[in-house]
């Protein structure tokens, strides 16, 4: 398995989202680096703020009250350097596929121009009350789409 390059953060497309986050005391180990752990937490509110602010789709809505859930079926990370209590952070999510029931995103998170940490994310879409995967909503493909056709232009 050959290790992934980093990426400079002028290197992502010009039109992917980009969210900030600061790293703070509760998201590092004792030496003051992030837990692996919590990388996938931020991962998760930058997506958050991705279906807001860039789809026009309410997260929170959408688990809650339409009840279809967006939980990882898969997820791995190639890390690059450590990310250290209060450094800030660019987090960039990408959509790479979209299936029936599933998508894909890559998520880059840079300080500077320094890529620290990509994650790989695979997420299915789940009726939460009946436990089973169902089509991704038509209105979130399409938003998906949009984005993806927007950052390969």
């Amino acid at each position: 398995m050959s290790r992934p390059t980093p990426l400079a953060f002028a290197s992502l497309p010009r039109g992917a989202f980009r969210t900030p986050a600061r790293i703070r005391f509760g998201d590092c180990d004792p030496a003051g680096i992030v837990f692996f752990a919590a990388w996938f937490a931020l991962a998760n509110g930058a997506i958050e703020d991705l279906f807001v602010e860039e789809f026009g789709v309410n997260f929170h809505e959408l688990h809650g009250t339409r009840r279809i859930g967006t939980g990882f079926a898969h997820a791995e990370a190639d890390f690059f350097s450590p990310g250290l209590m209060g450094d800030r952070v660019l987090i960039s999510p990408l959509v790479t596929r979209i299936g029936g029931a599933s998508y894909a995103l890559t998520v880059h998170v840079h300080r500077g121009q320094q890529e620290l940490v990509r994650l790989h994310l695979v997420t299915a879409t789940t009726n939460l009350d009946a436990r089973r995967a169902v089509p991704i909503p038509d209105d979130l493909r399409a938003a998906l789409a949009a984005y993806q056709e927007r950052c390969a232009a």
